[in-house]
């Protein structure tokens, strides 16, 4: 969508803008859709260029990326309780709050930075946290490691890529880029989940074969 396009959003709003989106996106609900890397990218590329200041960039985005995520934890910390006293229904399990319970207890932390890396999940994994009751001393470490590795990471890369290439083509391929650096930004990340959970899959899709071939065929 063309109102969605981190150039024009850039354009439009300038830092103010900016700010705002990466805030939302990083830990509201609502914040899911937003542009997040490609905003980060984006506006890296236009400061090299000169049309933003990266030195207001980089602790903006610090600032706004760590602030979004506490409101998502504060606000996962204040309707988690609630949500362990609901009885089980088709769409809700308690048992599945306890086992991300669990997972946070021992992975909270990787959780935290890695989800930063990945759009959608990086919305929602402050929420989470909150939710279970992840100790917020721990969730604000990681919160701030993840909002400068990525926040200030992912835009210092931006600014630096525009070093790489002419003016006349980043002008060209600006949008081919940014996509080529995100989804290169996201591999490391699903490519550990992948190795972290390879044997879990692996141990479910036994079950479930196994399952099946114990089934009774039709004659």
């Amino acid at each position: 969508m063309h109102f969605l396009d981190p150039r024009t959003l850039l354009e439009s709003f300038g830092y103010i803008g900016f700010f705002l989106i990466v805030f939302a996106e990083s830990g509201l609900f609502f914040g899911f859709f937003l542009p997040g890397d490609s905003l980060l990218l984006t506006a890296g590329l236009l400061a090299y260029k000169g049309e933003l200041n990266i030195l207001i960039l980089l602790p903006l985005t610090f600032v706004a990326a760590v602030l979004g995520d506490n409101v998502g934890y504060w606000f996962g910390r204040k309707a988690g309780p609630p949500l362990f006293r609901r009885e089980a229904s088709l769409l809700f399990k308690p048992k599945n709050l306890l086992a991300a319970k669990h997972f946070y207890e021992k992975h909270g932390g990787k959780t935290i930075v890695l989800a930063r890396f990945m759009p959608f999940i990086r919305t929602f994994a402050p929420i989470v946290a909150g939710a279970v009751q992840m100790q917020y001393q721990r969730f604000m470490f990681f919160n701030l490691i993840g909002g400068l590795i990525w926040g200030m990471g992912v835009t210092l890369a931006g600014y630096l890529l525009g070093s790489l290439f002419p003016p006349e083509v980043l002008d060209r391929y600006f949008l081919f880029i940014v996509v080529a650096v995100i989804v290169l930004s996201v591999l490391p990340t699903a490519i550990h989940l992948w190795r972290e959970n390879q044997a879990m899959i692996l141990a479910r899709a036994s079950r479930l074969l196994g399952r099946a071939s114990n089934e009774p065929t039709a004659d």
